[in-house]
């Protein structure tokens, strides 16, 4: 397998997939636990002889501590859902930022604008707002599904305004496209957060057009960070009625992806995922499926915005996206060790130049542990070119690392 090129994938199990389930990339598996609500705290005891203002103040107190996150088991319980009753042990909730306590409903009140509905004619899907008159992100198999079937493509606006989008660029290897809505102004644009920063619990919401439902928002949680995961292949985002006339993506692998909980359906690609705040962290771009079904079943994924916007600000400023190249073909190590074994080294690659060869079974890229050969084409492309990164690698029982300057792939 070219470093540089995905695999080979055929359908099955995995609705925007092939037949194998997102890597770690870099982070140990874990199982999921499931958390029940926290046991009720217990009754408090009175305590004879404190006056009405000792009493008003403990309960402030106790209050305090509610907000502030002394009790975690009563943040998890109740950050998500809006309390019959407000007392001062049973704070108003919020969707969780210190700095910025937002409610669920605040959240979604302020990103929503900036979300879309992509039509076409025998597909659809969701975009986020990137500029006031008219910039769209999305995922190119929307754009790709959109554009099928000979008619041009639409964009709803949450207003219920619509408008015509002719296509900016789209850059396949990454399942990336940007699109403008014409003769529009005025639109509100998304605010990019630093996907960066995420955290494995962090609160999210996923705004799109799940099934052609518009405007609708789901909550949950980032699962994982920086799956592996390939994309495209299949009949893509078929909204109700519409039978099977989605389109099928291309092929391609992407590193770094956001693992969450929050329910993302067909027709949500392309869409928001966004953190507590109301910035925007991810591009909705894949789910997986079990049982035969396409729905939703707690595994979605999102390309991270910081890749999204190093593509976007490219295919805005040029119509094209620069990858970087590694130069070595690559497949999954066999045996205990997990890795990526080095097949071949293109000459004078940045690879051959640093002094890898064929055998050599690649572990790390960049800190990061490799899974197999899909994750060092995830992590490759999520490196600009001219950028050095730490290859640590297996050869003859011994491990060593070598820095290696990417070049821009032609």
């Amino acid at each position: 397998m070219d470093a540089n090129e995905p695999r080979d994938q055929r359908a099955g199990g995995w609705s925007q997939f092939g037949d194998t389930p997102p890597s770690a990339g870099g982070f140990p598996r874990r199982d999921t636990v499931i958390m029940g609500p926290p046991p009720p705290p217990p009754p408090a005891r009175a305590k004879p002889g404190f006056s009405a203002r000792q009493k008003a103040l403990a309960g402030l107190a106790l209050a305090a501590m509610a907000i502030g996150g002394g009790a975690v088991g009563a943040t998890v319980a109740t950050a998500f859902q809006e309390p019959q009753v407000v007392t001062a042990s049973n704070p108003s909730p919020t969707f969780k930022q210190a700095s910025n306590p937002l409610s669920v409903p605040d959240v979604a009140a302020k990103v929503q604008p900036s979300v879309v509905m992509i039509k076409g004619a025998t597909g659809e899907g969701s975009g986020v707002v990137l500029s006031e008159d008219g910039l769209i992100l999305t995922n190119n198999h929307v754009v790709v599904g959109a554009g099928q079937g000979g008619g041009g493509m639409t964009v709803k606006f949450n207003d219920g305004r619509t408008a015509k989008a002719s296509v900016v660029g789209t850059d396949p290897a990454t399942d990336l496209a940007v699109i403008r809505a014409e003769d529009v102004s005025g639109l509100t644009a998304a605010t990019l957060g630093d996907s960066d920063a995420l955290k494995v619990g962090d609160s999210v919401l996923a705004l799109g057009s799940p099934l052609g439902l518009s405007g609708s928002v789901t909550m949950g949680i980032v699962s994982a960070l920086d799956r592996t995961l390939t994309v495209g292949g299949e009949q893509q985002q078929a909204p109700p009625g519409w039978g099977q006339g989605g389109g099928a993506g291309e092929v391609t692998t992407i590193g770094g992806a956001i693992q969450t909980d929050a329910a993302i359906n067909p027709g949500n690609s392309g869409g928001a995922l966004v953190n507590a705040g109301g910035q925007l962290v991810g591009i909705n771009t894949a789910i997986a499926t079990g049982g035969g079904g396409n729905g939703n079943i707690g595994v979605g994924f999102a390309i991270p915005i910081n890749t999204a916007k190093q593509v976007s600000d490219q295919l805005i400023s040029s119509g094209k996206v620069s990858h970087a190249f590694l130069g070595v073909s690559v497949t999954d190590a066999t045996g205990d060790v997990a890795g990526a074994l080095v097949r071949e080294v293109t000459p004078a690659s940045p690879a051959d130049k640093a002094g890898l060869k064929q055998g050599d079974l690649i572990t790390r890229v960049d800190g990061k542990a490799v899974e197999g050969g899909d994750t060092v084409v995830g992590q490759v492309r999520g490196f600009k070119p001219g950028q050095q990164v730490q290859i640590t690698y297996m050869r003859d029982g011994e491990e060593s690392s070598v820095a290696v300057t990417l070049q821009e792939k032609k």
